[in-house]
């Protein structure tokens, strides 16, 4: 349970947030005796079967202590919002209410547990946290949310690394497919190789004309298979075909972004493979003998 400043109520609550049912300025708007008014998550709502208007009882084990024990509280919320977020957790875990009656039901008086902060470059968090944690002292403590998802990122960045081996290995069979190509192509041109080389070719020329013909496969082969990769993320992107189990993950679509540095990366590594495959067979052709080739012609 999160409470909501009455600017943030009035705001139209947390951005990013997208309301399915009710506006988040009724929560403010509890009447005297009334139950309070609370926002709920989408996947909240449809395990609790709960619709815009319903009741949902709270318990809170921070009750009174009693002879008999420590009793928890419950008291009866009135679901006033349903929202989504994008986050199975949040959706089915998360519920907003105003400050002041998460306060009284708690029975905390005037304080609170926490304080979020927005920071407008959320990349930028890991920063602004030192920063608040230093201004703040030792009695306080910041988490931003890197530090909170870590090892989900952590998870991530490992499979990073492996897919761009495997797609770096993936490259490597089809250079060994351009290189047996020019290996044909080689031996088939053997009679035109030894007739430029009898009319004055040098070796770096003859290296020169096959090394082109291996680059412009492997561009052709880059380029080709770029745009389909690029055609398939937008597809992805915008109808959302991948679905994702949502109580295993923490979304429930599969999520595309084109990274411009790691597109950039997968294409020089392409190329750079393209044009390693293309020296041994472009070497052979250079060295061939024209005496040797066209003897029996």
């Amino acid at each position: 349970m999160r409470g909501l400043s009455p600017e943030s109520i009035r705001q139209g609550g947390p951005k990013g947030l997208e309301v399915l049912g009710g506006s988040f300025p009724d929560l403010a708007e509890t009447l005297a005796g009334a139950p309070p008014r609370i926002a709920i998550g989408k996947e909240l709502a449809r395990n609790l079967g709960l619709a815009v208007g319903d009741y949902l009882n709270i318990i809170s084990p921070l009750g009174a202590l009693t002879p008999m024990g420590r009793m928890p509280r419950m008291k009866a919320f009135r679901v006033t919002v349903i929202f989504h977020s994008g986050m199975f957790e949040s959706d089915n875990s998360l519920v907003y209410a105003p400050i002041p009656a998460l306060q009284e039901f708690l029975g905390m008086g005037d304080r609170v547990t926490g304080i979020e902060v927005e920071v407008k470059d959320i990349y930028a968090a890991d920063r602004v946290a030192a920063l608040l944690k230093q201004q703040l002292g030792p009695n306080f403590t910041t988490r931003d949310w890197m530090e909170m998802n870590r090892s989900l990122f952590t998870a991530l960045k490992l499979e990073k690394i492996a897919m761009f081996i495997i797609l770096t290995l993936i490259i490597l069979v089809a250079a060994f497919g351009i290189a047996s190509t020019l290996f044909m192509m080689v031996m088939k041109k053997t009679k035109d190789i030894a007739i430029l080389k009898s009319m004055g070719a040098t070796r770096q020329s003859i290296m020169q004309i096959f090394i082109l013909k291996g680059l412009v496969i492997g561009v052709l082969g880059t380029s080709l298979g770029g745009a389909l990769g690029l055609l398939l993320c937008g597809l992805l992107k915008r109808y959302e075909i991948v679905k994702l189990p949502r109580d295993v993950f923490y979304i429930s679509t599969l999520p595309v972004q084109v990274h411009g540095p790691d597109l950039a990366m997968i294409i020089i590594a392409a190329l750079a493979i393209s044009f390693l495959a293309t020296l041994y067979p472009s070497w052979q052709a250079a060295r061939l003998d024209p005496v040797e080739a066209i003897r029996y012609e």
